[in-house]
């Protein structure tokens, strides 16, 4: 039998008073914006869900088949016996990787991190019932703040998957990887999963989809913050935008303003006018070159071990080893 436990480090209030902190800076500030991760409550959730199963929508498609293909590979190079994941969600990718390294004869522990108690809880039960002998132990936090919280070890791999560093813009995936860094002791791993740069006649429908899911996951944002803290967003009156930003080459998804409004948040004491045509920005997902990758992670004290890229230079993998 799996030993299962989950170790909370961000309570409800905390998680409220950030997303308050968020808004009331974002919305003060010119142009205004509100930060991705408040898009995922549990229709944000499953909105996601239904984006990666669009056929514009390559990234998730993309990244399980090469941890279908590589997962073997990345045990025996990682020599692991601890897997933590950050932002895990339902956990259903890590399935190849924790496969792959039982198969290796390593696994001995996994660590999946959320903000969600409740996808948390259920993903803990599941692995644990799948994975037998397993120490599982789940741990209710943000990446960006909990870091020092998850558990020690000398053969770890931090894996975080699914694009999520590109929602980092570059200082920001700078402390990131510094801090991750800071909770690894030298020779232990970290394994990304990023989106490389390619054809915008690609990327862009890939984050505005013709059945206008990405939209409606866009202004879930707003219904968010209009039922956390008392906001009056008129949804529909905002339009989906997303666009391909060559200089900093990072998708860019906005929310533009129909027609001129005001819009108040009661609990915030916040009144805020939004002009005809104002965009205000919501995500930034931005796209690497391996030598970039490689480069950001020399910088935050990691060698890179590995890398394993699709046939069309979409997506890749990444093993960094700290120094």
């Amino acid at each position: 039998m799996s030993t299962v436990s989950l170790d909370v480090h961000l309570t409800p209030e905390q998680l409220a008073a950030a997303l308050r902190s968020d808004v009331l800076q974002g919305l003060a500030d010119s142009p205004k914006w509100l930060p991705p991760k408040w898009f995922y409550d549990s229709r944000g959730s499953e909105l996601f869900d239904e984006i990666t199963r669009l056929p514009e929508y390559y990234p998730t498609r993309t990244e399980r088949e090469l941890l279908r293909r590589s997962a073997g590979e990345i045990a025996m190079v990682s020599g692991a016996d601890t897997l933590v994941e950050l932002g895990s969600g339902s956990s259903e990718k890590t399935r190849l990787l924790l496969g792959a390294m039982r198969d290796a004869g390593h696994l001995r522990r996994y660590v999946p991190q959320d903000v969600s108690v409740s996808a948390l809880g259920g993903a803990v039960e599941q692995i644990g019932a799948e994975f037998p002998g397993v120490e599982v132990l789940g741990v209710v936090g943000d990446f960006t703040g909990t870091l020092e919280a998850l558990p020690g070890g000398r053969k770890r791999m931090i894996a975080f998957l699914g694009g999520t560093l590109g929602n980092f813009v570059r200082s920001e995936r700078a402390d990131f990887l510094g801090e991750v860094a800071k909770v690894l002791a030298s020779g232990e791993k970290l394994l990304l999963g990023v989106g490389l740069v390619t054809d915008p006649a690609v990327l862009v429908p890939a984050y505005d989809d013709a059945a206008g899911v990405t939209a409606e996951f866009n202004r879930n944002v707003l219904r968010v913050v209009n039922r956390e803290l008392g906001a009056d967003f008129a949804p529909e009156c905002f339009e989906h935008v997303a666009l391909w930003d060559s200089v900093n080459e990072w998708i860019e998804m906005r929310l533009r303003a129909r027609t001129a409004m005001t819009v108040t948040v009661a609990d915030l004491g916040l009144t805020v006018d939004f002009e005809a045509g104002e965009e205000m920005r919501t995500e930034v997902s931005a796209k690497f070159r391996l030598p970039g990758i490689e480069g950001e992670l020399d910088e935050a004290g990691f060698d890179v071990v590995g890398q394993w890229v699709d046939e069309r230079r979409r997506f890749a993998l990444v093993l960094g080893e700290r120094r």
